[in-house]
């Protein structure tokens, strides 16, 4: 029988949220934060701050961008109907990196909630969905 407790505790250890991820960054415990998708997505809009480390490229370049195998590191894709912030959280744990976790919802559930984002033209905040629970 699998002990839920054990499932749950370790499934938060390995994902966190856009409002959890939002929050540790204003409170300066900003997580090293990867975007995974491609250059034509990262020109749409990306989080502030975020590396730019495409899937295809990331076993190649995360030793020289990302020295520090301890860091704490949150990986995202495009969204929920995507798995290439898994594809890239299993690559990098493979590496040997020892605190990686998975932005759930990824830059869809991100910009849905209205937070910051960063494209060509600039800092930009869509009003919050009002089906995301911000605050929550």
């Amino acid at each position: 029988m699998i002990d839920a407790r054990a499932y749950f505790a370790a499934k938060l250890t390995y994902e966190i949220d856009a409002s959890d991820l939002a929050a540790a960054r204003a409170a300066g415990r900003a997580p090293i934060v990867v975007d995974t998708r491609s250059g034509a997505a990262w020109d749409q809009g990306h989080l502030p701050g975020a590396l730019h480390l495409p899937g295809g490229e990331l076993a190649e370049r995360a030793g020289a961008e990302l020295p520090d195998l301890d860091a704490d590191i949150v990986v995202y894709c495009w969204g929920p109907g995507c798995n290439g912030a898994s594809k890239a959280a299993c690559t990098l744990s493979e590496m040997g990196y020892r605190r990686v976790r998975e932005l759930i919802g990824g830059f869809e559930y991100w910009a849905r909630q209205g937070l910051s984002t960063v494209s060509a033209h600039g800092r930009a905040r869509r009003d919050a969905d009002d089906l995301t629970a911000v605050g929550d």
